[in-house]
């Protein structure tokens, strides 16, 4: 028979409350704080470029909603900066237009447009009184050598500067868009990209240009040990070494492999400011960054100490979303209908005990989201008292016979073959029967 190890036995419980705070989402406790962390990190919003693109239909009352509720959402804590509108359709310029008037009004994020990198695009938006665009400049072979003819690099090259000194000759800042910069060359990122600064140089700071590193397909990987092209920390530190500041690079990812959150993170440890994606990862295929999530990891690497965004604005969203037929997935991390809903009756009986065990930050207090139990044949009783307490205020000890009567309602509805759980809508009923009306009043 093995000994039982001598474990220490302190007199209070070790929550390590600096990683997990009682009053904010869990924070970086930095064994050695990354030297090329940027001295400031925010987000720029594209739910009206990639996530029409992805499928999601905007009316223009639809794009100012959601646009009023992204600046709820940041408040004045500079969380997003930016929204990027298509102009290609009346709906959309409506949009812009009614977004310009808003911002010019007091509105934190500033509209900016989103084009494809040619000369006739530009003229698109000379008029529409934005001082920044983002423009399509497709980076990898397998878009050069195909989208063009006859293609190659340097036709590609040589159409995007022409874009760039359309945008200079209008006054518009540049913002080039990398795409598919995961399956790209360097031999044509680099000179690229030093081209395009020494074009905007001769304009000042108010030209100059910003790059947006795409992983378009979602092929990036957040490790420092493996190669170009798909290493996000070396593409990073890459662009940087050619002069570029943290602020001049965004980073734009997409879902397809399951690792958009950590290339982001990866992004802004290499030194990349700006990260560019979602509320609520709405976009083309998987879905953008989802920039709630994104935040709330920014959050706990120390930033927005001061003023912070107020993710409980986001269930206005999400609700919108429902209402438009586009609800978010019910198991959706953070704001899904099921994210903070628990099916177990040994979490319902640590919620019940102590609800810090089974929630993973104050839910209610920072998402505005109750924690929830639904009730299976697997909740138990700890389940229907979880229940009846959050829903009547009832503290009931697992042996009152009112309770085992309910109890023993769901396990019949159970062992006759239900499948699905029971809400508080059908439980309601019954436990005005066993209880009385006044109870569940």
């Amino acid at each position: 028979m093995s000994t039982i190890p001598t474990i220490p036995n302190p007199e209070e419980p070790e929550y390590f409350l600096e990683d997990f705070p009682r009053d904010a989402f869990p924070a970086y406790t930095w064994t050695e704080r990354p030297a090329t962390l940027p001295a400031e990190v925010w987000t720029t919003e594209t739910t009206h470029r990639d996530g029409q693109q992805g499928g999601l239909p905007l009316t223009t009352e639809q794009s100012l909603a959601i646009y009023d509720i992204q600046c709820r959402f940041t408040g004045d804590s500079g969380a997003i900066r930016q929204a990027e509108f298509f102009v290609y359709r009346p709906s959309d310029k409506a949009a812009l237009e009614g977004a310009l008037e808003r911002y010019h009004g007091g509105a934190p994020i500033e509209p900016t447009t989103w084009i494809r990198a040619t000369a006739s695009d530009v003229e698109l938006i000379r008029s529409l009184g934005v001082r920044e665009t983002g423009m399509l400049a497709s980076a990898s072979d397998y878009h050069t050598f195909h989208k063009f003819t006859p293609g190659g690099r340097n036709q590609a090259a040589q159409t995007y500067l022409k874009a760039v000194q359309t945008a200079l000759d209008a006054g518009i800042r540049p913002r080039l868009h990398l795409e598919d910069a995961t399956r790209a060359p360097l031999d044509f990122m680099r000179p690229f990209v030093a081209a395009v600064m020494e074009m905007c140089a001769p304009y000042g700071e108010a030209l100059r240009p910003k790059f947006r590193v795409c992983d378009t397909m979602g092929l990036g990987l957040p490790y420092e040990d493996v190669a170009l092209p798909r290493s996000i920390p070396r593409l990073i530190r890459a662009l940087r070494e050619l002069g570029l500041e943290a602020s001049d690079l965004e980073f734009h990812p997409h879902n397809d492999t399951h690792l958009v959150v950590a290339n982001c993170l990866a992004a802004i440890r290499a030194g990349c400011a700006v990260v560019n994606g979602t509320l609520l990862g709405k976009g083309e295929r998987t879905g953008n960054a989802p920039l709630e999530g994104v935040l709330l990891h920014v959050l706990g690497m120390g930033y927005y100490a001061e003023k912070k965004p107020d993710f409980t604005a986001l269930n206005d969203l999400a609700d919108l979303y429902a209402a438009m037929n586009e609800p978010i997935p019910p198991k959706y991390p953070l704001y899904g209908r099921d994210a903070h809903r628990t099916r177990a009756g040994v979490h319902a009986d640590g919620l019940n005990k102590f609800w810090w065990m089974y929630a993973p930050f104050n839910v209610p207090e920072l998402l505005g989201r109750p924690l929830e139990v639904s009730l299976t044949k697997d909740s138990g009783v700890a389940g229907l008292i979880f229940v009846l307490r959050q829903r009547l205020g009832l503290d009931l000890a697992k042996d009152d016979p009112r309770l085992r009567e309910v109890y023993a309602w769901l396990l019949d509805e159970f062992d006759h073959g239900r499948q699905t759980s029971v809400e508080w809508e059908e439980l309601a009923p019954i436990v005005a029967r066993v209880f009385g009306q006044r109870e569940v009043a």
